[in-house]
């Protein structure tokens, strides 16, 4: 059988019972205040856009790269037999911009 309780140990009991109940409560109001809210997605939205823009510069830095050993040999030098194609289209792409600028003047 449990042993009985004297007043005093009731009393203490219900005084500390008190105190954890009132630590819970500014727990439960700390984490339901908006601005802990706020914080909380501002915190979710800044992680995405760092998630996003790490992915983005990984998947530019890859196409950067596959182009470069597409147009560069691995000594360094250029490969003219696929530079100077890829510059007549740029020119080409140029030109025809121009052409279409001065048409709409």
């Amino acid at each position: 059988m449990a042993e009985a309780r004297t007043p005093a140990q009731i009393e203490a009991d219900i005084v500390r019972r008190r105190q954890e109940l009132a630590v819970t409560l500014d727990e439960i109001g700390v984490r339901l205040h908006p601005t802990t809210i706020m914080d909380a997605a501002k915190a979710k939205a800044a992680e995405a856009v760092d998630r996003t823009a790490g992915r983005a510069y990984v998947a530019a830095n890859r196409a950067v790269s596959d182009v470069r050993a597409q147009l560069v040999s691995e000594n360094g030098t250029p490969r003219l037999d696929r530079v100077i194609p890829v510059a007549m289209v740029g020119v080409a792409v140029i030109g025809l911009l121009a052409l279409r600028t001065r048409r709409r003047r």
